[in-house]
C-alpha cells in the first residue's frame, strides 16, 4: 500500500481523494516505514521540512506541481504561499498551504533515527533536521500561545487534524461561510456525501482560509489577540507538541547538547494543559474557546484522551482518562472495537460521518502508547490488536464505523498502512513501556 502511495520523495495519504503531502500523515507514514525502509522514512521528513517558511511554520500540505489543480481543492491557486505568504517567509521554489498541522514531527524524527542510528549519523539526518523542528517548535510556542497562557492555539479546524469534529460546531457558528457558488469540492468526487463534512460547514473552512490567507497568514503574537475570529486550545495538538518536546531532548542529546531544558519545558507545558483544559467531571481534556468567552467547549472528542501520551501526567488523571476510555462515551473494548473520535451518547453523533463519530487508526495507534506507557499492558494489547485485524479487514481504510468495523472514507489509506506496519513489527512485552520520556 505505501509502495503504491510512494511518489518518489514522499507518500501521498490516497492517491485519488489525497494526491498532495500533508504534514502529519508524513509524520505518521514515516514512523511505520522506518521498519521495512529507515532511509525512506528519513526522506519523508526530509521532503517535507524543505518545505518549511522562514518564521517557522510547517504547512499541512506541499502541493505536487505535476497533479492538476482540480485535483484537490483548496488547490495552490486558492492558497497562494509564494504571494500571500510572502512577509511570513513562504518558500519560493514550493507551492504550499498557510496553515499547519498537529506537531508529530520530531517524536517521528526520533522513532526513525532509532531504527538505524548508523544510517541516520551517516547522513547527518538528525543534526539537519533539528535546526527546523526546534523553529517549528518555536513558531508555535510564540506566535500561536493566543491565550497567553502558554498553550498553542489552532486558528483552522482543519490544523487541528480532526477536521469536522463536533468540538468545531460552536466556535464555526459565528463564521459567515463563503458562498457555495465561490468554490468546488474536489472531495465529493472520491467519497461520499454523507461521509464528509456539510457543504454549511465546508464554506465556513473555506471562510476562514481565505481570511487567514487575505491578512497575510500573520499570527498574533503571544497575549495578543489578533484579528482571528477562530481561536481553539485543543488537547490533542498541545499534547503531540509536548511529545515532540521530549523527543527534541533526546535529540538534543544525541547531537551532544543538552536536553534538560526542552524536558522542563515539557513538564511545564503538561501542567499549563492539565490546569487549562481538564475537566475532572467529565474525566477528560476539553477544548478551550477563546474566541467564545474563554470558556472550555463541552463536547467529549477523541482529542481530550490524546494526552494520556504524556509520561508527567498525574496518576489521578492517567486513571480517570483510562475510565473514560472504557465507560460509555467512548465504549473501547466493548461496544467499540477501536476509539470513537467523538461521544457516542453525544447528540451529534454519527458512525460515519467524518471526525463525528468514525474511529480513526492515527488516534488509536497513539492511545495505545499512551495505555502502554501508563503500565495498561492488557488494554494496550487488545487495542493494538483491534488495529491490526481492522486495518488488514479493511483493506487499509482511513477510518471505521466504531460498532461493526466497516470500512469507510478511502481505502489504502497511508498512515494506516503505516501505522499497522509499526505495530506488527513493534511485538512489546507486557510491561514494556513506550519511548515517551525515561526510556534510554
Amino acid at each position: 500500500m505505501l509502495e503504491a502511495n510512494w511518489t518518489g520523495t514522499s507518500t501521498v495519504p490516497s492517491r485519488n481523494l489525497y494526491p498532495h503531502q500533508w504534514s502529519w500523515d508524513s509524520a505518521f507514514i514515516a514512523i511505520g516505514l522506518r521498519h521495512i525502509s529507515p532511509l525512506r522514512a528519513q526522506t519523508e521528513l526530509e521532503t517535507l521540512l524543505a518545505a518549511q517558511w522562514a518564521d517557522g511554520r510547517l504547512p499541512h500540505i506541499v502541493f505536487n506541481p505535476s497533479v492538476p489543480l482540480d485535483a484537490y481543492f483548496p488547490s495552490p491557486d486558492f492558497w497562494r504561499s509564494s504571494t500571500a505568504g510572502r512577509a511570513a517567509g513562504a518558500p519560493r521554489t514550493v507551492q504550499t498551504s498557510g496553515i499547519v498541522q498537529p506537531p508529530v514531527h520530531a517524536l517521528a524524527a526520533w522513532l526513525v533515527h532509532r531504527a538505524d542510528p548508523g544510517l541516520s549519523r551517516a547522513r547527518g539526518f538528525l543534526a539537519r533536521l533539528h535546526p527546523r523542528l526546534a523553529a517549528w517548535h518555536r513558531y508555535l510556542l510564540h506566535r500561536r500561545d493566543l491565550g497567553g497562557a502558554g498553550l498553542v492555539s489552532v486558528v483552522h479546524p482543519w490544523e487541528q487534524g480532526m477536521d469536522n469534529s463536533p468540538c468545531w460546531d460552536a466556535p464555526l457558528a459565528r463564521i459567515t461561510p463563503a458562498p457555495a457558488r465561490s468554490f468546488r469540492r474536489a472531495d465529493l468526487d472520491h467519497g461520499a456525501p454523507e461521509d464528509r463534512p456539510t457543504d454549511l460547514d465546508y464554506g465556513r473552512y473555506v471562510r476562514l482560509a481565505a481570511d487567514y490567507r487575505d491578512g497575510g497568514y500573520r499570527d498574533g503574537a503571544a497575549g495578543e489577540h489578533g484579528d482571528g475570529e477562530f481561536a481553539v486550545e485543543d488537547p490533542a495538538f498541545n499534547a503531540l507538541l509536548i511529545a515532540s518536546e521530549y523527543a527534541l531532548a533526546r535529540i538534543a542529546e544525541e547531537l551532544g547538547a543538552a536536553g534538560s531544558a526542552r524536558r522542563e519545558r515539557a513538564e511545564r507545558l503538561t501542567a499549563t494543559l492539565t490546569e487549562r483544559l481538564w475537566d475532572a467531571e467529565a474525566g477528560l481534556f476539553r477544548c478551550r474557546d477563546l474566541r467564545g468567552g474563554d470558556t472550555l467547549v463541552p463536547e467529549r472528542s477523541v482529542s481530550g484522551l490524546i494526552p494520556l501520551l504524556l509520561p508527567a501526567l498525574p496518576r489521578d488523571i492517567v486513571a480517570a482518562l483510562v475510565r473514560t476510555l472504557g465507560g460509555p462515551h467512548f465504549s473501547l473494548g466493548d461496544r467499540a472495537r477501536l476509539v470513537p473520535s467523538y461521544d457516542l451518547l453525544g447528540e451529534a453523533f454519527d458512525p460515519h460521518r467524518y471526525w463525528r463519530g468514525p474511529a480513526w487508526f492515527n488516534t488509536s495507534w497513539l492511545l495505545e502508547r499512551g495505555l502502554r506507557a501508563h503500565g495498561e499492558g492488557e488494554r494496550a494489547d487488545a487495542l493494538r490488536e483491534a488495529v491490526l485485524d481492522l486495518a488488514d479487514a479493511t483493506g487499509f481504510a482511513e477510518y471505521v464505523d466504531p460498532y461493526t468495523g466497516a470500512a469507510c472514507g478511502a481505502t489504502g489509506f497511508s498512515w494506516t498502512a503505516a501505522l499497522a506496519l509499526d505495530l506488527h513489527h513493534r511485538r512489546p512485552a507486557p510491561r514494556e513501556r513506550q519511548e515517551l520520556d525515561k526510556s534510554p
